[in-house]
């Protein structure tokens, strides 16, 4: 038996960061959303109880130190699965990104092993697990556009942002996600407008997503990363509507109505980044074809 699903990248319309809890994890609000850059995960049922991983990834673990492997130990541990299931990952999502790569491979697990092996796990319970493997696979079992408070696993579904062109730019660099909160000066935070952030969204309102685009961690990672805040000019300088960073970084995605001119910045920008996507926004729940 076999089964496959869809895990796309998740971009970061806010990012709020409100204190550091006692668990040593902070606080967050974000406005997330999803992009049709996507990984796709194989699923294939094994009468032997082993998790298996394949990828041509050479940056892919095939081991515990893989999202989706954890994923798949984790059901098979919670609902006592004697079968095992080799998944394959054929990787398009650059990996350290900051567009949540693995964290939806995890959930794209998640929800495909809830078919094959016919759990009957609500989306609810299957991202409730998804918070005991990372802070952004709950809102990637969601698959759609949110609001994820709490570590990030608290999720509000929202409206879809209204369609338009996304271009992405990774640079060579990465960026420790770990190290970009802990250096965060929470004392210095300029917080995101994210309560006009989530009405713009339900409005359909492109101009207001456009204007309130914030992340906090760019404070971080842009004086480290110099290439991204070039990046990021290049962006605004080539006529995209709106630029952030994603996450922790290191990838800057620009907003743009035309397909033209999302060409026009993907060429500005192919001669100093060689990741450089274009891509349009989903935002709503995604099936394989």
């Amino acid at each position: 038996m076999y089964t496959s699903e869809k895990a796309p990248a998740k971009i970061n319309l806010t990012l709020d960061v409100l204190y550091k809890r006692s668990d040593d994890f902070h606080e967050v609000e974000m406005v997330m959303t999803t992009v049709d850059l996507a990984d796709r995960i194989e699923l294939y049922l094994l009468d032997r109880d082993e998790i298996m991983i394949q990828s041509e990834n050479r940056f892919i673990p095939n081991d515990e130190r893989n999202l989706a492997f954890r994923a798949a130990k984790l059901l098979k541990e919670r609902f006592k699965i004697s079968a095992g299931v080799k998944i394959i990952i054929e990787k398009q999502i650059p990996v350290a990104a900051g567009l949540a790569g693995g964290s939806s491979d995890a959930a794209a697990t998640l929800r495909g092993l809830n078919r094959l092996w016919q759990l009957g796990i609500s989306t609810e319970q299957l991202a409730a697990l998804g918070a005991e493997i990372g802070s952004d696979v709950s809102f990637c079992v969601y698959n759609s556009t949110a609001l994820a408070k709490g570590r990030g696993e608290i999720i509000t579904e929202l409206p879809a942002p209204p369609s338009c062109w996304v271009v992405l730019a990774k640079p060579s660099q990465g960026v420790s996600t770990q190290s970009v909160y802990q250096s965060l000066p929470l004392d210095k935070v300029e917080h995101p407008d994210t309560i006009g952030m989530v009405e713009a969204l339900k409005n359909s309102d492109y101009d207001g997503i456009c204007s309130r685009l914030k992340n906090v961690l760019e404070l971080v990672t842009l004086p480290k990363h110099p290439q991204v805040q070039q990046i990021k000019q290049q962006m605004l300088q080539s006529g995209a509507d709106a630029v952030l960073m994603s996450g922790s970084g290191p990838t800057v995605f620009g907003l743009v109505k035309h397909e033209s001119r999302a060409v026009r910045i993907y060429n500005s920008l192919r001669g100093f980044c060689e990741e450089v996507y274009i891509v349009r926004m989903l935002g709503s729940h995604q099936t394989l074809d």
